[in-house]
């Protein structure tokens, strides 16, 4: 589950337990209804922040309840493109604090998001799909090639399946920044938070800009919603 706090114009998502957040529809639903609260709530300068509790940002998809069944599956690739849609179409600025392991889709969680800043120690970035004999879908490597610019980069992250922790992740320019702990990731999101809202930018126009630079990303998705590239 996640809980929802808003302090001023700064709102902060946080996946809360100390267990895994592995996305499934349970989770899913309250990440999406906790979005449609910020959509209806926000002022025309707002920023979202995303972190979780616990060691885990997120692990991924919930393999072992959507692998039972292929409609499973499907339904949670449906839920999750939803909330990716949602963030990219979200009238302000977002961050992600990564305070813990993001793997999977919880990896592409992190980078739906404008920013990304990440904890220093015990934690990293990884694509785990190669391991599990997965193939990653077209949807998820859209959006890895509008986020990780260098092309070895992106080869190291979902052909050879590296475990990035946060410090090679900001040198490969895969995240904005890192930190010492928990606590100083999210504070520094904070602060970047803030220094955001005081640009004063009209949600409406950030999140159609945002819109037209994830175009491809936004296309594919659509494409895998409808089973169709017409």
């Amino acid at each position: 589950m996640c809980s929802l706090e808003k302090k001023g114009n700064i709102f902060v998502l946080t996946l809360t337990g100390s267990g895994e957040h592995r996305l499934n529809p349970t989770l899913v639903d309250s990440i999406r209804s906790a979005l449609r609260q910020i959509r209806a709530q926000s002022s025309s300068s707002s920023v979202l922040i995303t972190t979780a509790q616990g060691k885990f940002f997120s692990n991924g998809y919930d393999l072992k309840w959507a692998q039972s069944s292929h409609s499973r599956l499907h339904l949670m690739d449906a839920k999750f493109r939803s909330i990716v849609a949602d963030l990219i179409s979200l009238p302000m600025p977002t961050i992600a604090a990564v305070t813990g392991h993001a793997s999977g889709a919880g990896f592409i969680l992190a980078l739906s998001h404008d920013y990304v800043l990440m904890k220093r120690h015990r934690g990293f970035l990884y694509m785990s799909e190669l391991d599990n004999q997965l193939v990653i879908s077209a949807w998820f490597m859209a959006l890895i090639k509008c986020k990780i610019g260098a092309p070895t980069s992106r080869r190291d992250v979902v052909l050879r399946a590296d475990k990035v922790t946060a410090d090679e992740a900001v040198k490969r320019r895969i995240i904005d920044s890192a930190y010492d702990s928990a606590e100083q990731t999210v504070e520094a999101a904070v602060g970047l938070g803030k220094k955001l809202v005081g640009r004063k930018w009209k949600g409406d126009v950030y999140a159609q800009i945002r819109m037209e630079v994830l175009s491809d990303v936004l296309d594919e998705i659509h494409i895998g919603n409808t089973g169709s590239k017409l």
